[in-house]
C-alpha cells in the first residue's frame, strides 16, 4: 500500500453520501441474535470471505447513544478507532459531533483536505510531514500538533524554522494516570507532564517560542476509558477496577481543573479533550473539558462489551467461510487470527459472534491461514457455511480489509473503502 503524500484533494465518491446516521429507527435487530446474523448473512452472501460488515441501525444506535451519554458535551471523533473515511464524513451530519483525532500527521494532513478540525493525537517525527504542514497555510490552519516537551518544538524548528513556515497550532498533551501509593502507577506512559507547574511551564515555554500557539490541552483517562469493570467472569479484577477508577476521577478532576487554571493564565485555550469511549460519563462531568474524544464505541469492539455504564451494539464484524471439517465435531475456517494490541490475552482474542457454542482450541487458537473450532455448533457446520467474528479493538479490523459493505434491512447499501482500501497505510 501507498502513503502517499496527503494534502492532495480527496476524490468525491458517491456511495458515501448514501450513508446517513443522522436518523434512525427504535429498532433493535440485534437483540435477537439469530435473525440478525442471519440477516447479515443474506445480505453479503455473495462477497468473499472475509466480508467486513458495518450494520447502519446499529451504527446509528451507537452514535446516537454516545451523544446522550456525552449529556451535550462535544464528541470529537478519533479516525484510529474507524479507518474508514465515509463513516468520519457521515458523522459530521451528527448533532453532537466535532473535529477528528488523528493518530499520525500524514493522516491528519490527508484527512484536512476536507476536514477544517483535525487534531494529531501523538507527537510527530516525520519531517516530511511537517515539511507539507509548514508548505501549506490552509493545513497549518486546519491541523493541531500533539507536544508535550520541548525537545518536539526543537525538532519542529530543525525541520523548518519559524521564520519559514506559517504559525503552528499545538496542543499539550499532560498525563491523565493516577499514582496510587499502593498500587503505584495506574494509566498509559504518554506525558511527562503530571502537575500543574509542569504544564504551565511549558506552555509559557510555547507561547513565547516564534512560530507555534498554544490552542488546547488533552488528558486521555485510559484506565478509566480503556479498561473494562465488568468483565465476564472476572468479578475480582470488576470490583477492582470499580474502585482504581473512582478514586482515579476524583484525583483527576481536581488535577485537570489546576492544569487548566494555570494554563488559561498563559493562553486562551479553544479546547480541553478528554476520555474515551469508556469514560464519558465521567469525563463529561469535569466541568474544565470542553469535549470528549470517542470511536471504539461505535464500532464496538468486543472489548467496549465489558463496562458497566453501557452496553454498545455489535455494529462491525467480519464473515469467515468454513473450508474444511478435520473430524466428527470440529470445523475449520480461513483466516480469523486477528490478534489485538496491548497486553496479549484471552481479551485480545476474535469473538464468535454467530453461530453460538462454539469455541477456539486451545492449543491452536486463532490462526492466520486457518482457525478450527470445536462445540456443539461445529458438527453441523460445513463447507461453504460462514461465522461471524467480532474483533477485540475496532478500528483494528479496518487495516486487515479493504472495504465494509454497510447493510440496512438485510440488504447492502453502500460499500465503504477502509484506509487500506483507499491505499493508505499510516501506522
Amino acid at each position: 500500500m501507498e502513503n502517499t503524500g496527503p494534502a492532495e484533494r480527496l476524490p468525491a465518491r458517491p456511495h458515501s453520501a448514501l450513508l446517513d446516521l443522522s436518523g434512525g429507527s427504535a429498532a433493535e435487530p440485534w437483540q435477537n441474535p439469530g435473525a440478525y446474523w442471519a440477516s447479515l448473512s443474506r445480505a453479503v452472501e455473495e462477497v468473499p470471505a472475509p466480508a467486513a460488515v458495518l450494520e447502519l441501525d446499529a451504527l446509528r444506535w451507537n452514535a446516537r447513544d454516545l451523544v446522550r451519554r456525552a449529556g451535550g458535551v462535544p464528541l470529537r471523533v478519533a479516525s484510529k478507532s474507524l479507518r474508514v473515511r465515509g463513516v468520519l464524513e457521515a458523522l459530521r451530519g451528527v448533532p453532537g459531533y466535532a473535529g477528528i483525532l488523528a493518530f499520525t500527521l500524514a493522516e491528519a494532513l490527508w484527512l484536512a483536505a476536507a476536514f477544517d478540525d483535525v487534531v494529531v493525537g501523538y507527537p510527530t517525527a516525520d519531517r516530511q510531514a511537517l515539511r507539507r504542514l509548514a508548505e501549506d497555510d490552509v493545513l497549518a490552519s486546519r491541523v493541531t500538533l500533539m507536544v508535550d516537551g520541548e525537545e518536539q518544538l526543537d525538532l519542529i524548528d530543525a525541520v523548518v524554522p519559524p521564520g519559514r513556515r506559517p504559525e503552528l497550532r499545538v496542543c499539550l498533551d499532560a498525563d491523565a494516570s493516577w499514582r496510587s501509593r499502593v498500587l503505584g502507577f495506574i494509566g498509559t506512559r504518554r506525558s511527562p507532564l503530571h502537575t500543574a507547574e509542569q504544564a504551565a511551564e511549558l506552555g509559557r515555554a510555547i507561547a513565547v517560542r516564534p512560530g507555534f500557539r498554544l490552542v488546547g490541552l488533552m488528558m486521555y483517562e485510559a484506565q478509566v476509558a480503556g479498561v473494562g469493570n465488568a468483565v465476564p467472569g472476572d468479578a475480582l479484577h470488576n470490583q477492582l477496577m470499580r474502585v482504581i477508577q473512582h478514586r482515579s476521577i476524583a484525583e483527576l478532576t481536581a488535577r485537570r481543573g489546576h492544569i487548566v487554571q494555570a494554563l488559561g493564565e498563559v493562553a486562551a485555550l479553544e479546547f480541553v479533550n478528554g476520555g474515551g469511549t469508556g469514560s464519558v460519563e465521567t469525563t463529561a462531568a469535569d466541568p474544565a473539558v470542553t469535549e470528549i474524544t470517542v470511536g471504539s464505541g461505535l464500532f464496538a469492539g468486543h472489548l467496549f462489551g465489558s463496562y458497566r455504564s453501557f452496553s454498545p451494539a455489535p455494529a462491525a464484524a467480519v464473515a469467515l467461510d468454513v473450508v474444511r471439517r478435520p473430524g466428527p465435531g470440529f470445523a475449520t475456517v480461513l483466516g480469523g487470527g486477528w490478534i489485538a494490541s496491548g497486553p496479549p490475552g484471552p481479551g485480545r482474542v476474535p469473538q464468535i459472534a454467530w453461530p453460538q457454542g462454539l469455541r477456539l482450541l486451545p492449543r491452536e487458537g486463532a490462526g492466520e491461514v486457518q482457525t478450527p473450532l470445536a462445540g456443539r455448533a461445529a458438527g453441523r457446520l460445513h463447507p461453504g457455511d460462514r461465522i461471524w467474528l467480532r474483533h477485540a479493538k475496532s478500528g483494528e479490523l479496518s487495516e486487515r480489509v479493504n472495504e465494509f459493505h454497510a447493510v440496512q434491512d438485510g440488504e447492502v447499501v453502500a460499500v465503504l473503502p477502509t484506509y487500506r482500501g483507499e491505499g493508505k497505510a499510516f501506522l
